[in-house]
């Protein structure tokens, strides 16, 4: 009868024992943990704006270039300004012409027609005689377009508007060459003449 007992008062206490170490591991579960993070780290980005102006400077003699009756050593010059407009600088920029409507003076690249453009630092001074325009400039002339063909593309040097609210006061000339023969009568090409700004390359801030 004591032998009895003594199993079962094991047994009880075995029992125990193990429902103790079940409760012991359930509760583990119910223990706090510390957290710690920082301030928040904000960043904002605005974006720059790359912005080019192409403005008529007289009224006298207007944009677009028309001119008829053109012969080999003919020329017609208007005057623009260019513009940076934006709040970013240029990697370069370039005159960009293409012909919407094309014809042998625009195809040829040698006796074709050719354009050139010059830059003033101040304004051009315009003298129209008999409707042809001319212009002089006060200050020292420099070419930023060497004579290049009619349909091309040509990077313009050492220009103002690369920079932000630079201007360039241009003159820009189209001229038929004397080489242009016989085949060049009765033709018509019209030009399509823009100026192409560039971005300059991104770079960590």
């Amino acid at each position: 009868m004591t032998a009895t007992r003594s199993r079962t008062a094991r047994k009880v206490l075995g029992s125990l024992g193990v429902v103790g170490a079940a409760a012991a591991v359930a509760g583990m579960g119910t223990f706090g943990t510390f957290t710690d993070s920082t301030a928040p780290l904000n960043a904002s980005v605005t974006s720059g704006t790359l912005s080019l102006d192409l403005n008529a400077t007289n009224s006298t003699a207007t944009l677009p270039m028309t001119a008829a009756g053109f012969v080999p050593g003919d020329s017609i010059s208007r005057s623009v300004d260019l513009v940076n407009s934006g709040n970013l600088a240029f990697a370069g920029i370039s005159m960009v012409s293409t012909a919407t409507t094309s014809s042998v003076l625009d195809t040829d690249k040698t006796n074709g027609l050719q354009l050139s453009v010059k830059s003033c630092p101040v304004n051009w001074t315009e003298s129209v005689s008999n409707g042809v325009a001319t212009y002089t400039c006060s200050g020292t002339a420099t070419t930023v377009v060497n004579s290049s063909p009619a349909v091309s593309t040509s990077a313009l040097a050492n220009v103002a508007s690369v920079n932000p609210k630079g201007t360039d006061h241009l003159v820009i000339t189209l001229t038929l060459p004397i080489g242009a023969d016989n085949t060049f009568q009765g033709k018509t090409s019209a030009l399509s003449v823009s100026f192409t700004g560039t971005q300059k390359t991104g770079t960590d801030r």
